[in-house]
């Protein structure tokens, strides 16, 4: 063998062996395959609660009945019966006339009631004339306007608690509520009406109703959880027992300071508290509780 063909051969062999070995690592290479990296999610461990939503309006008490009372025939008054403010029985002479006309001397209560305004000693009256006004007080109405949207769930014989701007509360139902609604606010007229006999509830006094909606289940959630899809439904990201993300539309029941009642949520549910921004529907994902952080 001459020297140039073995000069050849040492130069040629390292690079066949490179060539070959080189091929061989890349087939190596390209059969392994690196590990699938999952998006890490938050979770917190959410169990439903039954709760009373509220509904909270503006309420004024109303009295059942007002009427002026007058007088059959003219003269002049020569005493009165009861002073403004006070309370007076049925029949009671609220005023007397200085005239002999049979059965048209007196003016009196045509029911239990409060006398709101009368006239003095001495004034004339006119027949027809208002002698008094008298107002009963027992019982009085509350009364509240319900939104449209919230009426379907509204219902007589609802438990109410009543606030008053004095500072008293009463505890009552709703003893009407109408079935048309005022053409100018599309809002529907409601009652509570409630014992006073004591007095006590002035007529026209203010306060504010809340109306205790029949129990249901709820989770209360803070709002930063909620999430909008391209439809534009609003609703929550959950993981299932395998690690999966589902997405459960929501209804908002009643805000709160300290979070929002809703439901739609499974009873038993893993929420996403953070993380729900980067995974999508059907997702599988690292999951770690917020108990443990």
């Amino acid at each position: 063998m001459s020297a140039n063909v073995r000069t050849s051969l040492l130069i040629l062999f390292p690079v066949f062996f490179w060539f070959v070995t080189g091929v061989f690592q890349d087939e190596n290479k390209s059969t392994v395959t690196k590990p699938k990296v999952l998006s890490s999610v938050i979770i917190s461990e959410a169990v439903a609660e039954y709760i009373s939503p509220e509904i909270n309006l503006n309420t004024f008490a109303q009295t059942e009945k007002r009427v002026n009372v007058k007088a059959k025939t003219s003269g002049e008054i020569v005493s009165i019966g009861a002073k403004q403010g006070e309370f007076v029985k049925k029949d009671d002479v609220l005023c007397s006339l200085g005239i002999v006309e049979l059965n048209r001397t007196e003016v009196k209560a045509p029911f239990d009631g409060y006398i709101e305004s009368i006239l003095k000693e001495g004034n004339f009256i006119q027949r027809g004339q208002i002698c008094a006004t008298i107002i009963e007080l027992n019982p009085i109405t509350f009364v509240a306007e319900v939104p449209e949207i919230l009426i379907k769930d509204v219902f007589e014989g609802l438990r109410v608690n009543i606030d008053l701007v004095t500072g008293e509360r009463i505890l009552t139902e709703l003893s009407f509520v109408s079935k048309s609604a005022n053409p100018s606010t599309r809002t529907f007229r409601v009652e509570a009406q409630i014992d006073n006999s004591s007095g006590l509830v002035r007529d026209g006094i203010s306060g504010t109703m809340k109306i205790l909606r029949n129990p249901i289940l709820a989770h209360k959630i803070l709002p930063s959880i909620l999430m909008l899809t391209d439809d534009g439904l609003l609703g929550v990201k959950t993981v299932n027992a395998d690690n999966v993300v589902e997405f459960h539309k929501i209804e908002i029941i009643q805000d709160t300071i300290d979070g929002i009642w809703v439901k739609g949520i499974p009873q038993f549910s893993n929420l996403i508290v953070a993380g729900q921004g980067f995974v999508k529907e059907g997702q599988t994902v690292s999951v770690t509780s917020l108990a443990s952080l």
